[in-house]
């Protein structure tokens, strides 16, 4: 679908704009417009209504409960609305995702707990002995950002509009799909799936001209500094540090500086499926959960293949086997292409830029590429926007302080 919509742009583009506006609805807007968001893959479930709904106040222990039962790292936030009123006011109103509660409740159990966690506790029962955390409603995380409001995109919507979404929304990680506003969701789209339907168009120059460029020469490459921690220090500490940055945690050897593994929010379900982890949270080093971490994602290949890619895009069990500790990497002199590739492969919301030795020297996100691919007139963070600057220089336009021009 992408390299047929790619094909529709370059015939439209080599007709020739003759104003600004058929610029960008020739050469841009026919090229994204043409996607719809049903061919994002994994977008549409295959039952009617798979997304976990939690209610506005409702607890944390019961939003924590409801998506770990469901293998879903996230749900839909939906407010009980008067049946006098429901047509007229939206039933779902936000999104959680399932780290962000995961944190939330570590980072507050690690204040109000003054003796190590019993060694047969687990991180469910263990949040129930505290009830001011358990209870704690959705309604009340609002304040501390701990979920987005709802975004949602219809089946007919296009590509364009949800890296709109992506671009605008620093903080949005999900995109809920409905057939119509005010109907249930029936899917999701996450930026990992936008960038694979992106790398349907690979070999045609509107995603190579850009994509081929190496990530040296990307602004992101040497702006955004990661995160790093030893690996001999606390898995606690490491989720302290992650509750703060939210992005992976790369964990390096504290002698040579290599990069070992890491540390992201798609690891912890972990926590949740073996209760040693949570309990000697003080005591294991990152080194061992990273050990134990791989060995963990095995038997889970062998189980029921929930691991599988692509059986469900929001699934908590989502990366492949071998695959959960161990970080997405990429060299400076690798092109943009190759690490949205391996992001992709990976299911990872970031790739740490290493020298030829392994030490990281930069990390790139899933949202910095997305960012690359975005309107020029958008206020992106990334240096512009390229891939569409270049479409419009095709065309025979440019893009100055936000108006478009024709040459």
């Amino acid at each position: 679908m992408a390299r047929e919509a790619a094909r529709e742009a370059t015939t439209s583009r080599e007709s020739g704009a003759e104003a600004a506006g058929e610029c960008w609805s020739e050469a841009l807007k026919s090229f994204l417009d043409h996607i719809p968001v049903s061919s994002v893959p994994g977008a549409l479930q295959p039952t009617a209504s798979p997304a976990v709904e939690v209610k506005l106040h409702g607890s944390v222990l019961g939003a924590l409960d409801a998506m770990y039962s469901s293998n879903a790292a996230g749900a839909v936030i939906i407010d009980v609305v008067h049946s006098s009123l429901g047509k007229y006011v939206d039933r779902d109103i936000g999104f959680v995702e399932f780290s962000s509660l995961v944190l939330w409740a570590l980072e507050e159990l690690g204040k109000v707990e003054s003796e190590p966690t019993d060694s047969t506790s687990d991180f469910l029962s263990t949040l129930k002995q505290h009830h001011q955390i358990a209870e704690t409603k959705i309604a009340w995380l609002a304040k501390l950002f701990l979920w987005e409001p709802f975004f949602p995109v219809r089946t007919h919507d296009t590509l364009f509009h949800a890296m709109l979404l992506f671009s605008k929304h620093h903080r949005l990680n999900v995109a809920p799909v409905v057939e119509s506003m005010n109907s249930s969701v029936i899917g999701f789209v996450t930026q990992n799936a936008v960038m694979e339907l992106l790398l349907q168009s690979s070999g045609l120059e509107w995603l190579d001209k850009i994509a081929d460029k190496q990530l040296s020469e990307f602004r992101f490459a040497n702006v955004r500094k990661p995160v790093l921690v030893y690996s001999d220090q606390t898995l606690a500490d490491g989720l302290h540090i992650l509750s703060k940055e939210k992005t992976g945690v790369a964990v390096i050897d504290r002698k040579t500086s290599r990069l070992i593994g890491s540390l992201q929010c798609s690891d912890l379900y972990l926590f949740l499926d073996d209760s040693t982890l949570f309990s000697k949270r003080t005591t294991t080093t990152l080194e061992e959960f990273i050990s134990l971490n791989n060995k963990t994602d095995r038997k889970c290949s062998t189980a029921e293949n929930s691991c599988a890619p692509g059986r469900n895009i929001l699934a908590l069990r989502s990366r492949q086997s071998g695959m959960v500790g161990l970080p997405a990497t990429n060299l400076e002199s690798d092109t943009l292409k190759q690490a949205m590739e391996k992001l992709t492969t990976l299911r990872s919301s970031c790739s740490f830029i290493v020298d030829e030795h392994g030490r990281v020297q930069g990390v790139v996100t899933t949202r910095d590429i997305i960012s690359v691919f975005s309107p020029p007139c958008m206020d992106s963070r990334i240096d512009g926007a390229t891939f569409f600057s270049a479409a419009l220089e095709q065309a025979g336009c440019r893009v100055e302080n936000g108006q478009m021009f024709q040459n």
